[in-house]
């Protein structure tokens, strides 16, 4: 919608993400008031559905990261220390928790937390009620092991406006909680090393035996990319062009050489496709989790065992030269071999089919709609091996994504949809072991301009992956992620808040199967009317 678009997140530079805490009964709400006839001045705060994460039940220690209040794009800056109460670094688990608090009138926001460096935390916030709102956060932030066990420079920013308009100050809080490793609660694998990528230059440890990076990937900031899915070519009629289209791919390149490919996931934040009710309780999947996106490189290892500097870049395929509108913030998480000083091998493999990416626009007819139908594709295989001390280590990567889109619009946006698919699918086999992972984004909303301004928005959203892991042929793990969002809200265009009469309902069920679930199953379902929760149900 040309005139209607509420872009939100303006400027804001960011890291992100967790899990949004989990609140309310884990059952229908039968006693529940019933909700109001259209939004009033204050509704349910956020929560998701998604579960809690895990604790183990051992001795914990709570540091305290930041306690800031956001009004414009300072930073907060200060020390982090380690807990020396809860081991040596060898914790069980250590969990980052934001709780944040804001009222009256403002955007939704895009935040980073970083220590010494290394970002730990990327996340949105959600739009207040003029009443104001809590949330919290939780991420499990064990990986960062490395970067934890010593003392660190902090840094959180949540970029903010704040002025006779957007009065909204946004008040947060940070903490880590450190849960010991002991009796039969063990530390779990993590990395040896955790780099930032805060160059593309870049030297790693000569005795490197796996290599993963992780790049937050988000189009946001503002402007078109925040709504790359729905851009369209030059010349279509329409308020988003980009030359190429909405096909985006994230590339990881090592020397200038490609290295890994990703669909990125096409998140909407609480401002998006035009309707802000759709996102007051429930946000749309990782609004609140923004998850990176993984790139096993481990077939390279070899080559940077060198001891020499390299280039390591992170790409965005489709993005117009020369436009912003990207933000790529990258770790490399390093696992060393402890009884060899250098680990030595080769690059064997590197295979890579011509990639493909397409718009065609089909102008309207006199009262019809323009539509434009896009695909792109992309494959990419490179294998290595590893003389480590416990022989030799071959790793296969092979990566493919797929995108489909048709957009309609008619003229002057009053009616614009999308329906759209991506697919990310991925195999590793290191030494005996291959670990299969299908993603699948979906994405289908229509927004209507109609009589008296009335703006209405339909939409669904899902977000799933299954992932397998054999050895030697047989099944050795398998989980499954369901996580889906559904939305129906309508209010007035163009007038103040308290004459828009905005009423919505939205559901979001969050289903997890297997190993990565709590007892091996998890399903909850939260549904909201007009703000107010009516549904809170598990089902597992």
């Amino acid at each position: 919608m040309r005139r209607h678009r509420i872009t939100g997140l303006l400027g804001a530079i960011a890291l992100a993400a967790g899990t949004l805490a989990a609140a309310g009964p884990a059952h229908g709400l039968p006693n529940a008031d019933p909700p109001p006839a259209e939004f009033g001045t204050d509704w349910h705060d956020p929560l998701t559905a998604a579960p809690p994460v895990a604790r183990p039940s051992t001795r914990s220690c709570r540091v305290t990261l930041a306690e800031a209040q956001f009004r414009d794009f300072t930073p907060y800056r200060g020390d982090y220390t380690p807990p020396a109460a809860c081991g040596a670094a060898d914790w069980a688990a250590v969990v980052l928790r934001l709780d944040g608090k804001v009222k009256g009138r403002q955007y939704d926001r895009l935040g980073h937390l970083s220590l010494g460096g290394v970002e730990i935390l990327r996340t949105s916030t959600p739009q207040p009620s003029p009443d104001g709102i809590t949330w919290s956060v939780e991420k499990d932030v064990t990986r960062y092991r490395d970067t934890l066990a010593r003392p660190q420079p902090v840094e959180i920013l949540i970029g903010n406006v704040v002025d006779d308009t957007y009065t909204g100050v946004i008040d947060v809080k940070v903490t880590l909680t450190f849960y010991a490793a002991e009796g039969r609660t063990r530390a779990p694998d993590t990395p040896d090393r955790v780099l930032p990528l805060t160059t593309p230059v870049i030297t790693t440890p000569r005795n490197t035996e796996r290599l993963l990076a992780e790049v937050y990937a988000t189009g946001s900031g503002g402007g078109c990319e925040e709504y790359w899915y729905m851009t369209t070519p030059a010349g279509a009629p329409y308020s988003c062009t980009a030359d190429g289209g909405p096909h985006r791919e994230v590339r990881v390149s090592v020397d200038g050489r490609l290295a890994g490919i990703a669909a990125p996931f096409p998140t909407v934040w609480t401002g998006g496709w035009s309707n802000p009710f759709l996102w007051y309780v429930t946000p749309g999947p990782r609004a609140f989790d923004v998850q990176p996106i993984r790139y096993d490189l481990t077939p390279y290892a070899a080559l940077l065992n060198d001891g020499r500097p390299h280039r390591i870049e992170v790409t965005v395929a489709g993005l117009p030269a020369g436009q912003s509108g990207w933000s790529t913030p990258t770790n490399l998480l390093l696992w060393q071999d402890e009884a060899r000083q250098v680990v030595t091998g080769a690059l064997t493999r590197h295979e890579e089919g011509d990639p493909s990416g397409h718009s065609r626009w089909t102008p309207a007819g006199p009262g019809g709609q323009h539509r434009v139908d896009t695909e792109g594709a992309h494959r990419l295989t490179v294998a290595g091996y590893l003389n480590t001390s416990r022989g030799r280590v071959d790793t296969t990567v092979t990566r493919s994504v797929h995108h489909t889109s048709a957009h309609r619009w008619t003229e002057g946006e009053s009616l614009d949809a999308l329906t759209a698919t991506w697919t990310d699918e991925e195999s590793v086999t290191h030494g005996p072991t291959t670990t299969r992972t299908d993603r699948t984004y979906t994405m289908d909303g229509e927004t209507t301009l109609g009589a008296g301004d009335r703006l209405r928005t339909v939409l669904s959203l899902g977000d799933r992956a299954d992932t397998v892991t054999l050895r030697g042929g047989r099944t050795v793990d398998a989980s499954r992620l369901d996580d889906r969002y559904t939305g129906d809200a309508t209010y007035t265009a163009n007038v103040p808040r308290d004459q828009r009469h905005a009423v919505a309902t939205t559901s979001a069920r969050h289903r997890l199967y297997g190993s990565q679930a709590p007892g091996g199953c998890y399903d909850r379902t939260v549904g909201t009317t007009q703000g107010t929760v009516t549904v809170d149900r598990r089902r597992c």
